[in-house]
């Protein structure tokens, strides 16, 4: 483990942790560990976020969960604090899910719900190859084993566009007029937050992005969403518990394909959160309260 990651006050005490891809790629994950009172067989929380996104955005959850349990939150590579690799066109799942198998490892991570937001979830169903016996749940962040397509082009026309502010309000601001339509009811507030989740300050004192713009070369290209069948992996979560959340204004996770996932998975549990689009932040009063009770079944046993 590295070094203790500085943090608000009132946040809980996140432990920075780094291993090594195969092609010499050092990599990051930061983690909350569970009390001394939780049984050593309690599940990792293993959190994998979107396509351009870190580990920031499971500082709300790790605040609410932590203690209870271990959180581990992921930077994939290109990242936060994961580097960027030479060759663009490792940025597809096969290289994500090659580096959460040895994240798991060097984690000591014995068993997991894996929790994740668009690509994270995406990931999430992919882990069931190679990793089922390790799954002890999902959550599933406003994505499925289909990716509508007006979704799939608006994000592969945003993903790798550069742009750097001179202040976070000015940050705050143009994400707020490119993003309006999927978080129509946020404040300015709220967008400093996003913006502070999304985003860092480089060395000349300009906030940019906080990823390798790179990551789109290979996104762009053909299945660079997937490349899986991921109906097949989906359909391997069949005995565990399963949440599915989706954004009511979502237009990468459709109602017909959250509807055929809980035809096939009768036991998942399914949550709309209204008033958001791609993706709901967890933080939402729905998404936040479902979270935690989905949660807090799992640890009764109340789902299978």
């Amino acid at each position: 483990m590295g070094r203790t990651a500085t943090s608000p006050a009132t946040a809980p005490e996140w432990i920075d942790g780094y291993y090594w891809s195969d092609d010499g790629l050092r990599l990051h994950w930061r983690e909350l560990p569970a009390g001394p009172d939780v049984p050593a067989d309690r599940p990792a929380l293993l959190c994998i976020p979107g396509l351009t996104r870190t580990t920031a955005d499971f500082e709300a959850l790790g605040a609410r969960h932590g203690g209870r349990w271990r959180v581990i939150a992921v930077d994939l590579r290109g990242r936060g604090d994961s580097a960027w690799p030479r060759d663009s066109l490792s940025y597809v799942p096969l290289s994500y899910l090659h580096d959460l198998g040895l994240l798991i490892a060097a984690a000591g991570i014995d068993r997991f719900i894996a929790i994740g937001s668009s690509v994270g979830g995406v990931l999430a169903m992919l882990l069931t190859i190679g990793h089922r016996a390790r799954i002890a749940g999902a959550i599933l962040n406003d994505i499925g084993p289909v990716i509508e397509p007006d979704g799939l082009r608006r994000m592969r026309a945003n993903v790798g566009r550069q742009a750097n502010w001179p202040t976070w309000v000015h940050a705050a601001r143009d994400l707020a007029a490119r993003n309006a339509d999927i978080y129509p009811g946020w404040t300015l507030r709220d967008w400093l937050g996003f913006a502070k989740r999304l985003c860092k300050l480089n060395p000349a004192g300009r906030i940019v992005f906080d990823y390798d713009p790179r990551i789109a070369e290979a996104f762009r290209l053909p299945n660079g969403d997937a490349g899986a069948d991921l109906w097949t992996a989906f359909d391997a979560l069949q005995g565990v518990p399963v949440l599915s959340l989706r954004g009511a204004l979502s237009d990468v996770l459709s109602r017909e394909t959250q509807a055929e996932m809980a035809r096939r998975l009768p036991e998942m549990t399914v949550v709309n959160v209204p008033g958001v689009g791609h993706a709901p932040t967890l933080d939402e009063p729905v998404a936040g309260k479902a979270v935690d009770a989905w949660l807090d079944r799992v640890l009764r046993g109340e789902t299978t």
